[in-house]
């Protein structure tokens, strides 16, 4: 432990990080009303900027990406910072689960991917409010890409920010495509009936009894995906590769 600590002083201390600016800009936007982290280069904020300035120097590759702040902050209100260090390091790089630095990767890969996967599911599983979207070109990712890339950390409120957690800890991002698909279920004879706008804001703002860990989880819980995101994941793998091929031919 006295190894792994030292090493992220290092990172912090010692090493540069070209995303430092940028972390810096966005630590006070991250949980701001928070008391943990609301007072200015408080505790909060020096561990918050320790923690994403030692990944943006472990992995340059991802370096730092706006919203990568919210998964650390939420690591830091229960564990210390080297903790939360190596913590962020497991879920990135697949230490329990599928990894997720795609999602922070440039062009955001596995944004893309899961977005995909989602609208996919949408369709089959809520046919009538699929079709609703398409109609008025509403797509996930006008609504649902800080669901993935924070898992629910940034805007939803902290009660059942925490729940959801706990279960992707357990099973990984199944359970985000769970709570999307819970969400739009409880809320769907509202969405169907709204025009563009009012619809892109009732998917931002979601009505607080949606909120209820207590409703909201028990029926994400009663959705089986697992099977159907499988293939999705294959179909998707699939035709990035015809695709990239078609690329190639197309150059040579």
């Amino acid at each position: 432990m006295d190894e792994l600590l030292f090493l992220l002083q290092q990172l912090v201390i010692y090493e540069t990080s070209t995303s430092e600016l940028d972390i810096i800009r966005d630590i006070s936007r991250t949980f701001p009303s928070h008391v943990f982290f609301r007072q200015r280069h408080g505790p909060g904020q020096r561990s918050l900027y320790n923690v994403l300035k030692a990944y943006s120097v472990f992995d340059r590759n991802v370096g730092y990406v706006q919203g990568m702040g919210f998964l650390a902050g939420l690591l830091l209100l229960y564990m210390s910072e080297e903790d939360a260090f190596w913590l962020l390091v497991a879920l990135l790089k697949g230490a329990v689960h599928a990894p997720m630095e795609g999602l922070y990767l440039p062009g955001l890969p596995l944004v893309q991917q899961y977005l995909s996967q989602f609208e996919q599911l949408v369709r089959e599983r809520l046919p009538k409010l699929g079709e609703h979207f398409s109609q008025e070109m509403i797509n996930p990712s006008m609504y649902a890409s800080q669901w993935f890339i924070t898992v629910f950390s940034y805007s939803f409120p902290f009660h059942l920010a925490l729940r959801i957690w706990d279960v992707f800890l357990y099973e990984g991002v199944k359970i985000v495509f769970k709570v999307g698909l819970a969400l739009l279920m409880y809320c769907h004879d509202d969405l169907i009936k709204l025009p563009f706008e009012k619809l892109l804001h009732a998917l931002k703002n979601f009505p607080e009894d949606a909120m209820n860990p207590d409703m909201i989880l028990p029926l994400a819980y009663s959705i089986k995906i697992s099977k159907r995101l499988e293939e999705l994941t294959e179909e998707y793998e699939k035709n990035g590769k015809v695709v990239q091929s078609g690329e190639l031919s197309e150059k040579h």
